[in-house]
């Protein structure tokens, strides 16, 4: 191995990155660490302050990033920031979904709006971006998409509204894009987070004693954090996984496997 191909092991060195939700959270972390791979990142959100603390953190890396505002649920804001983004840094090779909002309720109760709102977040707009920034790696010819779904979006979590619902959409459509999309030369996967800290569950942990119950219910007995969702995102980003295409990895520190530990074995304990 030469140094050359030593110091670009992702061989992401770049290329046009662009992460929705960049404003905070895994996709802040995730820009962040694409910039440190080399990367020329576009980091997009609707939260215009979480934006200007995440281009401060990239600016900190060097030049030629980009942040710009977008709601990701409007065609319209979609197919202009596309626009700018392909203007300012080139045309995008990789596209990490991460934007995502939660709205608790129980589904008996659930209003349209409230569902409405959850689904044109966490699911409409992956595709729109998928659209607008698929192009773009066609006319490439080879590009990678990285959607952030939820291990909520394989085991239903009650009273959470349409939030598992809109992310076990991710998951099918992710797999319908790497179906139709792999013979244009572009892949496209799925990293569903366990529990994990962002702005947008940090009311969670806020109250005494949570963090420490969740934890002991996962085999690492802690928590995860926005910067484990980020390695795997560039992983499967990367040219080192070339090959993987319409897959899921669940990064949980193995809480999902844990099903067979809820049930009473005497003598087992």
């Amino acid at each position: 191995m030469t140094g050359m191909e030593s110091s670009d092991w992702l061989g992401l060195s770049g290329r046009v990155c662009v992460v929705t939700g960049g404003g905070g959270g895994i996709g802040r972390a995730t820009a962040v660490s694409f910039a440190k791979a080399g990367a020329r990142v576009a980091a997009i959100d609707r939260d215009e302050r979480g934006l200007e603390a995440t281009l401060a953190e990239l600016r900190k890396l060097g030049d030629g990033h980009l942040v710009v505002g977008c709601d990701t649920t409007s065609t319209e804001s979609v197919t202009a920031a596309s626009e700018k983004i392909e203007k300012s840094l080139g045309p995008c090779g990789v596209l990490v979904n991460t934007a995502a909002i939660l709205r608790p309720g129980a589904l008996e109760i659930l209003s349209l709006a409230e569902w409405n709102s959850v689904l044109a977040v966490n699911l409409t707009g992956y595709f729109l971006c998928a659209q607008a920034f698929g192009r773009q790696m066609r006319t490439l010819g080879h590009g990678s998409l990285v959607h952030v779904s939820s291990i909520a979006g394989s085991n239903a979590q009650g009273q959470s509204g349409a939030y598992s619902v809109s992310k076990a959409g991710v998951i099918m459509l992710s797999r319908q894009l790497a179906n139709e999309w792999g013979p244009h030369g572009i892949r496209s996967n799925v990293v569903s987070p366990g529990m994990v800290i962002t702005p947008m569950s940090q009311a969670f942990y806020d109250t005494p004693g949570v963090t420490e119950r969740r934890s002991a219910v996962v085999p690492m007995r802690r928590v995860g954090m926005p910067q484990d969702m980020a390695d795997a995102i560039l992983f499967l980003a990367s040219d080192r996984a070339g090959y993987v295409n319409g897959d899921e990895i669940m990064v949980d520190g193995g809480y999902a496997n844990m099903l067979m530990n809820l049930v009473p074995r005497p003598g087992f304990e």
